[in-house]
This record gives structure tokens, sequence and C-alpha cells, in this order.
């Protein structure tokens, strides 16, 4: 069974009925690594990518793990970064990888339910305005939004609406999470319970990829 065969019995729902893709020959990965995000490094280092055309989008589906426990993410092809205001981390991911839509095999890390994980759609959220629209979270308690929302951007969005934002300077990591169920997190200084949170141990971008990644290697 093919990488992008193992991919569609798990994730039936990527083709709707009547739709189909273009599929490629699987490759090796040629892209090198990144010096910031070993962990990262090493797992695409041991990946197979497959070109996947669907409809009008360009896919890439990188497979890695023994041919009876294959696991792995469809992404976007790399992004150009530049003229972005993104934290460096960001940066060295998008040029292996243009971010994640969909995985297969996936383990339990922080991106689990996410339908968007470091792609340039992520990043077109417009985190003042779902803020704004949820300020009613810190007035109920007489407070008023902790952070300056122009400085954060998404860089994942749960299927429920929850966002991860990091900051577009130093890469700091948040959660904005009115409905949710995780453990290890806390409250951020100045905000209700299940609004702004952050991550224990997780306190960066870097720092979330690394942990992500460390885990669809090892778990």
């Amino acid at each position: 069974m093919s990488d992008w065969e193992r991919f569609l019995q798990e994730v039936s729902w990527f083709l709707q009925p009547g739709e189909s893709a273009v599929v490629g020959e699987p490759q090796p990965w040629t892209r090198g690594s990144t010096e910031d995000l070993p962990e990262l490094s090493a797992l695409l280092g041991s990946t197979t990518l497959t070109p996947v055309f669907a409809g009008d989008s360009a896919y890439e589906l990188l497979a890695w793990g023994p041919p009876d426990g294959r696991r792995g993410w469809l992404c976007h092809p790399p992004e150009d970064a530049d003229g972005g205001s993104f934290p460096k981390a960001h940066k060295s991911f998008w040029k292996l990888c243009g971010g994640i839509v969909e995985r297969f095999g996936e383990p339990s890390t922080w991106w689990c339910n996410q339908n968007q994980v470091l792609t340039a759609q992520a990043t077109r959220v417009r985190v003042s305005e779902v803020l704004a629209d949820y300020a009613w979270l810190w007035e109920g308690d007489g407070l008023k939004v902790s952070i300056n929302p122009e400085e954060y951007y998404a860089v994942a969005v749960e299927a429920n609406g929850n966002l991860t934002l990091a900051h577009r300077d130093n890469g700091r990591l948040l959660l904005f999470a009115p409905d949710h169920a995780f453990d290890d997190v806390t409250p951020l200084d100045g905000s209700p319970p299940y609004s702004l949170l952050t991550i224990n141990d997780v306190p960066s971008l870097e720092t979330w990829i690394e942990v992500c990644a460390a885990a669809w290697r090892h778990q």
C-alpha cells in the first residue's frame, strides 16, 4: 500500500465524492535541514515526499516510519516568508514545509484536531477581531484583554475555533481557547480561565514545533 493510499484510508473525507487527485512519484527528502529546529530536521530527514494535486491546489504528502507503521502530514509546499513579520522559527519551518492541513498515523500532540498548522491561511486570521468578539470574557471579571493583539498572529486553527498564537518578534506562544479540555495549561496573567493561556513548559513557537516533531518521531 502506498503512502497516499494509507492517507486516504485514514483521512477518507479529504476527497469528496466525484473528486480525484493526481499523485506523483514518491521521492526522498532533499531539502536538507535547519539548525534551529533539530527535531523537525531529523524527522523530515527520514521522510518520503509524494507530490499531490487536488483541484487547483498543490500539496505534498510527507511520510515516514516502517511499512507497518507509516505516518505523516499532508502539507502545502514551502512558503516564501520574505516581507512578513514572523519569528525566525516560522521562517525556518517555511523553508522546509508550507504548513500542515491533514495528518495520518497521528500521535498525541498539540497539533491534534488542528485544521491548519503553520500555514499561510492560519496567519491571515484577524486575531484582533477574534479577541474583540470575546472581550466579554475579560469584561465579566472587570478586566481588559491582556495583550496587544496586533503583536500576535495565529500559527494553528483548531476545528472548534481555538487558536494557537505566536508573538511576531520573539515567538512567545499563547493559546486562545474559550472551548477546551486541555491539561498542562495556565491562564495568562490578567486573563480569566478559558481565554488566553500559556502551555506549561512550551513557552515559544520554536519549542512547540520541536515538542510536536519529537512526538511524531518517537511516540
